[in-house]
């Protein structure tokens, strides 16, 4: 996959089509949620948060991350709240023709309760966008820490790999 349009690696994981509805488990793996209600929430979480993306919309998708949130990105380094917005604003401006999208890879999702901190979710994602009148995609491995703070859920850690 070509890094034209991951313009800083810290939002290279964001990058695609999501599903309106979350997406469940499948028999894919052996994966069976240890909390079903939680992996309801952070499901729905990682839909809402990418239908932002999709739509290039930074100040939806800026509401999903709390303010100290750390992005690991293997290949683009750390980066904060700050780094990661203007990251997407670029990233949206240099892709407003190129159908940039995010979608979830079925059966990959998988949520665990942090007890009295909130959720980790890991899953694996496609990202696509048009270059040069074809199809350029790439699939990548991704995991999130969500923090339930005063009935608000906010990724506070990323971790996107294999790329």
């Amino acid at each position: 996959m070509k890094n034209r349009y991951l313009l800083s690696g810290s939002v290279a994981m964001l990058s695609a089509c999501a599903t309106v509805k979350p997406a469940t488990p499948t028999a894919v793996g052996t994966y069976k949620p240890v909390d079903a209600q939680l992996y309801r929430a952070i499901a729905q979480q990682d839909s809402l948060m990418f239908v932002a993306f999709n739509q290039h919309d930074v100040e939806k998708l800026q509401a999903f991350f709390a303010e100290d949130v750390e992005f690991y990105h293997d290949k683009g380094g750390l980066s904060n709240f700050q780094q990661t917005m203007q990251a997407f604003r670029n990233m949206f401006d240099q892709n407003k023709t190129t159908g940039l999208n995010r979608q979830l890879v079925p059966g990959t999702l998988e949520v665990y309760p942090i007890n009295g901190y909130g959720a980790v979710e890991t899953y694996q994602h496609r990202f696509c966008h048009v270059e040069n009148g074809k199809d350029d995609c790439g699939t990548f491995k991704n995991m999130m820490v969500w923090r339930l703070k005063d009935g608000q859920w906010n990724v506070t850690r990323v971790v996107s790999y294999g790329h």
